[in-house]
This record gives C-alpha cells, structure tokens and sequence, in this order.
C-alpha cells in the first residue's frame, strides 16, 4: 500500500456503477461504515485477497481480545479531522476557524487480519421506510400526476410514488435522492446556478443504484442504464457530484436502519 493513499469518490461511484452486487457484499461486511469507506475496504481486501470482514482499528481489537497478526498491514480508510484554521489577515473579525477535513489514514484491520478471543458478528440492520422519512423529515404525499407513465416525483421537502410504480423501492430511493441532494429546493426558488437536468437525474439515479445494492431490494440493474442514459456514454460522474451522492445514499441508509 502506498504511503500517500488516496481515493477518488468518483472512482468509488464508478466501482459501484458497474459492479454488480458490489454495494450488498460492502454494506453487508462494513455496515458500520459510511457507503464510501465501505467500497474503499471491500476493494482493498478484494485487491490484497483478505476475506473481508468486521473491521476495526488495532486498539479496539485489543479490547476485544483480539490481537493483529504480525506483519499485517492497515486498510486506508477516509475520516474526518477537526482542525483551526489560522488567523486571515484579510478577515476583519481576525478570528480563527475551526473546519473538519476529511483525510485517508491506515487504520482499520478487518478480522481476518486478527487472532483471538471468539468474536461475534454484529446483525445486519433492517431498513425501514417508515423511519426514515420520519428521521430525514421528508413527507409522502398522494400521487396525484396525471401521467400515467411517472412512477414518483418529488416536492421541496415530499415525496409522492405511483401505487402501481413497476420498481417502488428504486422509485422511492431515486425521488428521495432529488430531495437530498437539494434538487428540490433549487426548483423551488428561481435565483442561484441549477444543475443541468442531466446531471441532476443522474445523482438521483446513483442514489437509487446504491441504496437498492445495498439493502438487497430490486431495481439496481435498471439504474445502471438509465445513469449511462442520462450521462452519455463513458461520461464519467463528477468528482462534486459523486461526493453528493454518496451523502445522500448514507443519509437514506442510516436513516432507516433498525436492529430487528
């Protein structure tokens, strides 16, 4: 592993894009994680040929009596590091600024890196619809378009999904999507640059794909495509863009995740 380790989030999106059951595999290992450093720990156990696994850092190992192998090396994962900004003398409060930035460090040992005491898996959450829109205080209101081809469409802070919607989870994830990702609200006031309807469909999409991967429910397959659709092919996902996206799809996730 290099010294300098670092990942791309748009690299991370294109893995997840045109990796099928990718997204299951991370958020059934690494559920504990946020979706990126969830993929950044699959592919680099996928790479290095260890069996993926709970993961933790070497102290939290060794409380749980369980110790690293020797000559073992550490997964990169992306955390957040609060740091104080300096003085700017061209601030005329002259205050310093407190700012989180987000760093790869090697930290992370997945169990099969470790030797022990037993260790017992951790349950993989359910998901709940109901609890997430409640906790991401988004709204479902009537479907009442007039289209008969529209599965769902959103609205500010709500969103409403066609009782005969042929993919109602996908549906569900892609308008919840438009809701995180602040399209909404760009539609509803009519100054400040909007993103192009492309690129917008597109993030919404790449929510979608993600959290139907990862919870397991129906309708990934048919995002891969319309993501292309919208892109253009061999249109990559913006490096801004990816890192919405995989925001929003943790937001939707945790949001709705429940120990059964």
């Amino acid at each position: 592993m290099r010294e300098n380790f670092t990942l791309r989030w748009s690299e991370l999106l294109t893995e997840a894009v045109t990796r099928p059951g990718m997204m299951f595999e991370a958020y059934s290992r690494f559920h504990g994680y946020s979706i990126g450093n969830q993929i950044a720990a699959l592919s680099q156990c996928h790479t290095r040929k260890i069996e993926p696994g709970p993961i933790a850092t070497f102290p939290k190992w060794r409380e749980l009596g369980r110790r690293v192998k020797r000559g073992e090396k550490a997964l990169w994962l992306c955390m957040p590091v609060t740091v104080t900004k300096p003085l700017d003398a061209d601030d005329p409060d002259g205050k310093e600024r407190i700012v989180t930035l987000f760093i790869w460090r090697p930290r992370w040992f997945v169990l099969a890196q470790t030797e022990g005491l037993p260790y017992e898996l951790e349950p993989i959450p359910s998901w709940s619809k109901e609890k997430a829109l409640a906790a991401l205080a988004v709204g479902e209101i009537p479907f009442t378009a007039l289209d008969g081809n529209t599965q769902g469409y959103a609205e500010v802070r709500s969103v409403a999904i066609n009782s005969v919607a042929q993919l109602p989870w996908k549906t569900l994830f892609h308008e919840l999507g438009h809701v995180l990702l602040g399209h909404t609200a760009q539609s509803a006031t009519s100054d400040g640059e909007r993103l192009p309807k492309n690129l917008r469909e597109a993030e919404a999409e790449a929510v979608a794909l993600i959290s139907c991967d990862s919870l397991g429910l129906p309708g990934a397959e048919f995002c891969r495509g319309y993501i292309q659709e919208w892109l253009g092919t061999g249109n990559p996902i913006p490096e801004p863009s990816a890192r919405r996206i995989f925001r929003a799809a943790d937001q939707v996730i945790t949001a709705g995740a429940a120990l059964s």
